[in-house]
């Protein structure tokens, strides 16, 4: 078990609670701060609430966020009562969120100047990873933040990488959400194809998971298609809110993703039915909709 801190963490959804819990879990003091009702689990082992996200930053040496979008986070560091504004030398916040890798340079440099380390560290594994400490996390950071902040890390996750400075830990995640997108959609595509063609889809998924099609979204999402589980999980709006980071970053940059925007407006058909709480994995519910043909 890593050494007694005092820490800080601001965001307690569904990603955060889980992740604040294991940190508490490990004998750490925890300052906490969110919009929404704290878990009363939270409250028992031990979380001590603050009125303020300044009042966490004062009180907590590391200061994590775990917020749903670059708009949150540019509030709850720079806002009125902002973690900025609570903060003193020496401290690091940790931006665990994923937001704009443009943004993230920016305010890294602002809490540069306020003389603390900058991290993002955005995560891949969703609620069941988060619950069982087994996110994969990717940080943007300098060494020494890194291997500060390391420690706590490896009490939430398993496969923990350096990317490299400030907003590459960010561009990761872009990334990752960007083979998720698409991999989603192929298996979507492939189940439809192997139901409406008169197979069996759970067979196929089993046939094709010890060859080369095999992935854990046809694992795990594959499973939900057929046994139509669209409780998030992951929300197709939060998928979204991803991929637009993807299409703006790669306009500014001068680069074609044309499959990432087809996921994209797959994505845009299931929300105009309904569906922007949807699992991800309902994505297959937009080429349901095209084809006139469920895959269950």
């Amino acid at each position: 078990m890593s050494t007694h801190q005092t820490l800080g963490f601001i965001g307690l959804g569904i990603m955060g609670g889980p992740m604040a819990h294991h940190l508490l879990k490990a004998g750490h003091t925890i300052h906490t701060h969110t919009r929404s009702k704290t878990a009363d689990y939270l409250l028992q082992d031990g979380a001590k609430l603050c009125a303020s996200a300044a009042e966490v930053a004062s009180k907590a040496d590391i200061i994590f966020l775990m917020l749903p979008d670059t708009p949150d986070v540019e509030t709850v560091l720079f806002g009125e009562h902002g973690v900025a504004s609570g903060l003193s030398a020496g401290k690091v916040v940790v931006d665990m969120s994923s937001i704009s890798p443009i943004a993230t340079k920016a305010f890294a440099e602002k809490i540069n100047a306020l003389g603390c380390e900058y991290v993002d560290a955005p995560v891949s594994g969703g609620e069941v990873g988060a619950k069982n400490a087994t996110l994969t996390i990717m940080v943007g950071a300098s060494d020494a933040g890194f291997e500060r902040v390391k420690p706590l890390f490896e009490l939430m996750g398993k496969n923990i990488t350096l990317v490299g400075g400030n907003g590459d830990g960010q561009t990761a995640k872009v990334a990752n959400q960007i083979i998720v997108a698409l991999n989603i959609e192929a298996v979507a595509e492939a189940l439809l194809f192997a139901a409406r063609a008169g197979a069996d889809p759970a067979k196929v998924r089993q046939a094709l998971m010890g060859g080369f099609a095999s992935s854990k979204i046809l694992e795990v999402h594959g499973e939900r298609m057929i046994k139509r589980t669209f409780d998030p999980g992951f929300r197709i709006e939060l998928h979204q809110k991803d991929l637009n980071l993807a299409l703006s970053a790669a306009r500014s940059l001068g680069l074609s993703l044309p499959n990432t925007a087809t996921a994209q407006q797959l994505f845009s058909a299931c929300v105009a039915h309904g569906g922007k709480a949807w699992d991800h994995s309902a994505m297959v519910k937009a080429l349901e909709t095209m084809a006139n043909f469920e895959v269950a």
